[in-house]
């Protein structure tokens, strides 16, 4: 049977994983500060409290791997809501079908008013996201759109609900480059709890998504977790191992990484774990220093000069 990074996930403890995290000493993070291709455990040294002292160091080297591989050169990307229609009952998001806010799904007419709108401004890259809502804003609406944008952007991406590998197929058949997924939590056992109900509460066939689409043949996979839910540190250790699992298996695709921090949404939810820039700071460079090719993405969720500052010190991909 195929190996997936399920299996890894079962073969550890969430608490151990924090205590390995918390155990690193300051000669670990020197360790791996002064190596060329890092592992799991100098990842962990670099996110562990211990490093906070070598963030400068971290920084310089992350501008110099950032603009060796990728030169001084930022992609940016616009999102065009197409449905905020959801039957999920996320408990931290504003889309959340228990909250009372207006909600539309966009028709072919106005989704050509916004491709207008977007392209009058001069973007050629653009973002399609929806809730989910199978109904409404299914696969073959889905793949209309992609249809309809085809003509007018270079690249199409998709933030969309998880799909089977043969609907991604379908999609890429219409003009996906790629599709963004991001795990939310990579802590099962307090997975349900933010996600009661709807397909979204399924934690293995979320974490199975971009192997799905890898197999699809989806030009590239954008992963993450929502930062905030669960320990940052124990949370970006894991999305570490899960990016590894994907190059080493999967290897022909692309990659993509972001770490969307949480931000008020209607539901008034409260993260229990909150992550301060200097902290976020730390999380983009360690992964930089730990997968030198990997793109990282900043969204509008950062203040403008906090998106400023990082256009040369690690991120590769922008919203617009």
């Amino acid at each position: 049977m195929e190996k997936s990074f399920y299996d890894i996930v079962k073969s550890l403890s969430w608490q151990e994983v924090t205590d390995s995290i918390y155990s690193k000493t300051e000669n670990d993070v020197v360790r791996a500060l002064s190596k060329k291709y890092l592992d799991i455990e100098d990842f962990k040294a670099l996110v562990s409290p211990k490093a906070e002292k070598y963030l400068e160091q971290m920084a310089f080297f992350s501008r110099n791997i950032t603009q060796k591989r990728f030169g001084k050169v930022m992609q940016f990307y616009i999102p065009m809501y197409l449905s905020n229609e959801c039957s999920n009952h996320c408990i931290y998001c504003g889309f959340n079908h228990n909250n009372q806010i207006g909600r539309i799904t966009l028709s072919d007419e106005q989704i050509l008013e916004e491709i207008k709108a977007i392209k009058a401004m001069g973007y050629d890259n653009v973002l399609l996201l929806t809730g989910e809502n199978h109904k409404n804003a299914g696969v073959s609406y889905i793949e209309n759109a992609i249809k309809l944008c085809r003509p007018y952007f270079s690249a199409i991406n998709l933030e969309v609900f998880p799909m089977k590998t043969e609907e991604y197929e379908r999609l890429i058949q219409a003009g996906a480059n790629s599709v963004y997924v991001y795990q939310e939590t990579y802590n099962e056992s307090r997975y349900k709890y933010y996600h009661p109900k709807g397909m979204k509460s399924n934690y293995l066939y979320r974490l199975e998504c971009p192997e799905r689409l890898a197999k699809a043949g989806i030009h590239r996979v954008g992963m993450g977790a929502l930062i905030g839910l669960e320990e940052w540190r124990t949370e970006m250790l894991f999305l570490a191992m899960h990016l590894q699992f994907m190059r080493k298996n999967y290897w022909k695709t692309k990659y993509s990484i972001s770490f969307p921090r949480m931000r008020p949404a209607a539901g008034g939810f409260q993260a229990d774990y909150c992550v301060n820039e200097k902290q976020f700071a730390q999380i983009i460079w360690a992964f930089r220093l730990f997968d030198n090719d990997v793109e990282i993405t900043m969204s509008t969720r950062e203040r403008p000069e906090m998106r400023n500052h990082f256009v040369s010190l690690g991120i590769t991909s922008m919203s617009a």
